[in-house]
């Protein structure tokens, strides 16, 4: 005996905020494991087609979408034996709302079926009586194609912000370290003399000590531009003592593996920026404003020209 379905809950979405195509308003939400579900009588409505079955007993098996699989039937669309889309039509999502069920279909499989009748429409293939139905699913089709459906539920269902912010812990967790690890030296010689002839300070080697300030222009070029987030993680796993100093270097916190390449990479591409600007200061801060803006999560810090070494 086969182990019956877990009944997922809608966590995003809400019957007030439906996704949007035009005039075409469509429920929608994201389930809690991540699944975008569009729900079936939504999908019928925004169509133009009636929920219920048609006279031929061979669609009764779908329930609820009988009248959608006979219209997709007898219109060539789609085939009852040998099929992707009339098992999914046949087998619906059940979820729950607010303790309420509702079934569903998964997002990408509206999708299918809407360009497909768009198709068909634009062809000439749909009869007049169907005319209004072709013409949503073009709307629809036109719409999805711009953005894609699931951009499109998950801005309508607010999932959007957490999407991203999941994702961007992710990013972090595989990027930085929660322990700093061993030194090894990461930025090249090179980087440093080409901030020392920007400034038109006297070069030396750079494993001598530095400007103060050039600490800050690492802030500012490096950590603030990798990725979102990067430098204000940093500064949490690597603060500052009482004597406002830092114990390690922000590198030490930079996974070996996944982060460590994408830093040297980036180094790279800045030393570059540096040649291409002829080593003029403002026309690098230009180049490099538009090749990595910030990520806006630091504050550019004022220099005070008149305090730097010659």
């Amino acid at each position: 005996m086969s182990k019956p379905k877990k009944i997922l809950e809608a966590k995003y979405g809400s019957p007030d905020s439906p996704l949007k195509i035009g005039e075409i308003e469509i429920p929608c939400y994201v389930l809690e494991n991540g699944k975008r579900v569009i729900v079936q009588r939504g999908l019928l409505k925004a169509l133009g087609i009636t929920q219920g079955g048609p006279t031929s007993p061979k669609y009764k098996e779908f329930g609820g979408a009988a009248r959608l699989v006979g219209f997709l039937d007898q219109n060539g669309l789609i085939s009852l034996t040998d099929n992707k889309i009339t098992p999914m039509l046949k087998d619906p999502i059940v979820f729950t709302l607010n303790k309420t069920s509702h079934y569903g279909y998964d997002a990408l499989l509206l999708q299918e079926i809407v360009r497909a009748i768009s198709k068909a429409y634009l062809r000439g293939k749909l009869p007049a009586r169907n005319e209004e139905i072709g013409r949503n699913a073009e709307i629809l089709d036109d719409g999805f194609s711009k953005v894609g459906i699931i951009a499109l539920i998950d801005e309508a269902t607010g999932y959007e912000k957490i999407r991203d912010k999941d994702s961007l812990r992710d990013f972090l967790n595989k990027f930085l370290l929660k322990e700093h690890a061993k030194w090894v030296p990461t930025f090249p010689d090179e980087f440093f003399e080409m901030i020392f002839k920007m400034k038109g300070w006297t070069w030396y080697y750079a494993g001598s000590k530095k400007p103060s300030v050039v600490g800050h222009y690492i802030n500012d070029f490096v950590y603030s531009r990798l990725a979102p987030q990067v430098l204000k993680e940093l500064k949490i796993l690597n603060p500052t003592t009482e004597k406002g100093y830092r114990k390690h270097k922000h590198s030490q916190f930079i996974d070996e593996t996944f982060g460590h390449p994408q830093l040297k990479e980036h180094l790279h591409a800045l030393i570059a920026l540096g040649k291409a600007s002829g080593h003029n200061w403002n026309n690098f801060k230009r180049l490099l404003n538009r090749a990595f803006p910030k990520f806006g999560d630091s504050l550019e810090i004022p220099f005070h020209e008149d305090d730097l070494p010659e």
